[in-house]
């Protein structure tokens, strides 16, 4: 269910069960002069200049190097003529609403730090958009916003919404889909209804709504989706666990969609940390321990040192203590390398094993559907193939096995996968490839396996397959792994039951074409 889309039942659904909150007063009052076509700079100015505290922390960021003015800044009239009146009144909301919403102390929903990733996640969505050299006044907004549902609701339904929060964590099953098991609507979606209510422009409150659904947000507002995911990410970096790892997945993934250098998504990683901690200031938020990723680093090599196990003394004592260390390390790391490709290999015939498989699969579809295109899964087994082991023994059948491997690595793209699904039965996935193209290819394996001659105690044998295709095609977004497998399984059976040797294509979930 999208935003757009059910926009009205969604509302709906909402007003059952939750109250909306109103926006401050002198919120309202910003947003009724930005949307008065003869309210003038200084009319603004006068609003926010009311509130000292008000005034002091927009100047604050005015003058701070987040925005990095040409000239100093010293009146807010001076701020909305060298910002502009949209940017200061984002910066205005962002500290009114915050205030408004982190009043509260309770021990089963921790405030400071539900605000705390938030201002990271503003931060770093700005850093990102100017690396990226795009132009959106409203990004750091939409960001700060874009988990406010969250805490809505929280506020409406207090305990209910705990477990959810504890089922979540317990389970690691998406919040979105908890919540619209219970509610039938998610936080994106609150989130995006209260922001709009505040009358916030559709800019700043559709990407709300689709932030965990990038895949369908209106094509305009997709480049800010995916930054808002982003920006999520790098938040959790410096706000949860497993920094490192995060940093690795995140920096590959930054390098793959925005084609960034490595270098540069470094220091945007160490720039969010930076900048947060400047701005997470001016809201009176505590950043606790956070401190850039880079200084993390020299801290734990540092911590390494005063332990005495860096690697390079690990290395010097061992060669000073065994004159066979570089024998041991070269061996240790065959050992390793072999043991990779035992968890991934299979043992018979060196193509990719099942678990392998799966992992894949699933990363292929989300791909495929993230970014509207195509893949394609074909499933095969070699027919009557347990008449070749009773007839000519199993290492005969092995044979067969690792040459039919043979020709399948020979014939499929470096981006294409192929794994032993078990036994005697083959998978393929074909990434960005459509339906036409997966039947020639498929015919094309199904031919070059029926030429396979295998020599096994003077005997020669051959044997052909029977497989079963699927396409998953761009419009296709609610198409599940299951789903794929299963049909390409049914058309596998298909092509047996219609006699073997022949290539069947399925519509995912549905009946032969």
């Amino acid at each position: 269910m999208s935003y757009r889309q059910s926009n009205d039942e969604i509302q709906k659904l909402i007003e059952k069960q939750i109250e909306l909150p109103s926006p401050p007063v002198i919120a309202v009052q910003i947003l009724k002069n930005v949307q008065d076509e003869n309210a003038s700079l200084q009319d603004l100015a006068k609003i926010i200049s009311a509130d000292p505290a008000l005034t002091s922390k927009v100047l604050r960021v005015a003058n701070s190097g987040f925005y990095a003015p040409r000239s100093g800044v010293t009146s807010v009239e001076r701020a909305l003529t060298v910002l502009g009146t949209n940017l200061i009144k984002n910066i205005a909301l962002s500290f009114v609403i915050t205030n408004d919403l982190r009043n509260n102390r309770d021990e089963s929903f921790d405030f400071d730090y539900f605000w705390r990733r938030a201002v990271t996640s503003a931060v770093a969505a700005e850093l990102l958009t100017t690396t990226l050299r795009q132009k959106n006044e409203d990004i750091f907004v939409t960001a700060l916003f874009h988990d406010i549902g969250v805490l809505i609701m929280y506020l409406s339904q207090g305990d209910c919404y705990t477990l959810l929060l504890k089922e979540r964590k317990a389970t690691g099953t998406q919040l979105f889909s908890l919540e619209r098991q219970a509610y039938g609507f998610d936080h994106q979606q609150l989130g995006a209804t209260l922001v709009e209510s505040w009358g916030l422009p559709e800019q700043i409150y559709l990407p709300i709504g689709y932030h965990h659904s990038n895949a369908d947000a209106p094509e305009e507002y997709r480049s800010t989706t995916e930054i808002l995911r982003i920006a999520d990410q790098l938040s959790s970096i410096y706000c949860e666990a497993s920094a490192a790892e995060k940093v690795r997945l995140l920096q590959n993934e930054m390098v793959e969609m925005f084609e960034l250098a490595p270098e540069q998504t470094l220091e945007l990683v160490d720039q969010v940390a930076t900048k947060s901690i400047e701005i997470l200031d001016m809201f009176e938020i505590d950043p606790g321990d956070m401190k850039p990723y880079s200084q993390m680093l020299l801290e734990a090599n540092e911590e390494l040192g005063r332990l005495n196990l860096s690697y390079e003394q690990v290395v010097m004592e061992l060669k000073e203590s065994n004159e066979k260390s570089e024998l041991l390390t070269k061996e240790l790391l065959d050992a390793n390398s072999r043991l990779k490709e035992l968890v991934f290999r299979d043992g018979l015939t060196g193509l990719y094993n099942h678990r392998y498989f799966q992992e894949v699969l699933s990363k292929e579809l989300s791909r495929a559907q993230r970014y509207h295109s195509c893949v394609s899964l074909i499933m095969f087994d070699i027919d009557f193939f347990k008449k070749v082991n009773d007839s000519y023994g199993h290492p005969a059948g092995d044979l067969v096995l690792m040459n039919i491997a043979r020709v399948v690595e020979n014939i499929i793209r470096p981006s294409d996968i192929a794994a032993r699904y078990g036994g005697e039965e083959f998978t393929l996935i074909l990434p960005q490839t459509d339906e036409q193209g997966m039947k020639v290819f498929a015919e094309r394996l199904r031919r070059s396996i029926e030429g396979i001659v295998t020599s096994a105690g003077g005997q020669q044998i051959k044997v052909t397959v029977s497989s079963g295709g699927v396409t998953c095609s761009p419009e296709q977004t609610q198409v599940t792994k299951a789903t794929l497998i299963d049909t390409a399984d049914r058309a596998l059976y298909m092509s047996k039951h219609n006699g073997r040797n022949r290539v069947t294509i399925l519509k995912p979930g549905h009946d032969k074409e």
